[in-house]
């Protein structure tokens, strides 16, 4: 059984709340009611990335890693302005992998990357790989490991943010440059999608350390992380 860690950047549809098209804007005054009644619309659309409906994705992070008694870590980094050439790009890495022998691994995932994925895949008409499609399966078949869920030791309540569980074992922090309040920003603003991707990329290589982590395993040194293609970077806007 092989490990595939995942991490996605993702960002609003439009820069900025004044960028929405009428139908769009509607929808998005509407769903705000729901998320802050002391905020308006417009102040909320800082968050609108998180969002499947109103955000995309810009960037995705893969890292296999082999298990046994030679670990190693082979990571990867798809980004593009143009997000359904990213999504079938990932979709052809993903339908070439065993899902019956790959465990999907990320911080998160269940709640953020997965849905969010699946739901982008599917407004930009992509199918969905059997890795990801787990529509029909019951909850103990999905082929998933969360590190947070594993934090969380059944505590549904209970949430810690990547770099917080980086700093509780002592791993190299992936936020030395910016962090994901500053992805929109450095997209929009600063139009540095290279940046983002090699953020995203150290989060994935993270993730896969705090996983070891809790399995008590020895950290990954540098010998055993080969990068590939290490940022893959399109402007196809």
């Amino acid at each position: 059984m092989s490990i595939l860690f995942i991490d996605i950047e993702t960002v609003p549809l439009y820069e900025s709340y004044k960028d929405l098209p009428d139908q769009q804007k509607y929808h998005w005054d509407h769903k705000s009611q729901f998320l802050a009644k002391d905020l308006s619309p417009e102040d909320l659309y800082q968050r609108a990335g998180i969002y499947a409906e109103f955000g995309k994705v810009i960037v995705v992070s893969l890292a296999w890693m082999s298990e046994g008694d030679s670990p190693h870590l082979r990571v990867k980094t798809l980004s593009d302005q143009d997000e359904r050439k990213l999504l079938v790009d990932l979709y052809d890495i993903l339908v070439r992998i065993d899902n019956t022998q790959t465990l999907l691994c990320g911080h998160n995932i269940k709640e953020f990357d997965v849905p969010f994925l699946c739901r982008r895949m599917l407004i930009q008409q992509i199918p969905l790989p059997d890795l990801l499609d787990v529509s029909s399966k019951k909850p103990w078949q999905t082929p998933y490991v969360d590190t947070l869920e594993m934090w969380k030791f059944g505590d549904r309540k209970h949430y810690s943010k990547l770099d917080l569980l980086a700093h509780v074992f002592d791993l190299p922090t992936s936020k030395d440059d910016i962090d994901g309040s500053q992805v929109a920003q450095v997209y929009y603003q600063d139009k540095d999608l290279e940046r983002i991707a090699t953020y995203c990329e150290k989060d994935v290589v993270l993730t896969s350390q705090l996983y070891r982590k809790m399995k008590l395993l020895p950290d990954l040194t540098e010998e055993q992380i080969t990068y590939v293609d290490k940022v893959e970077v399109s402007d196809s806007r």
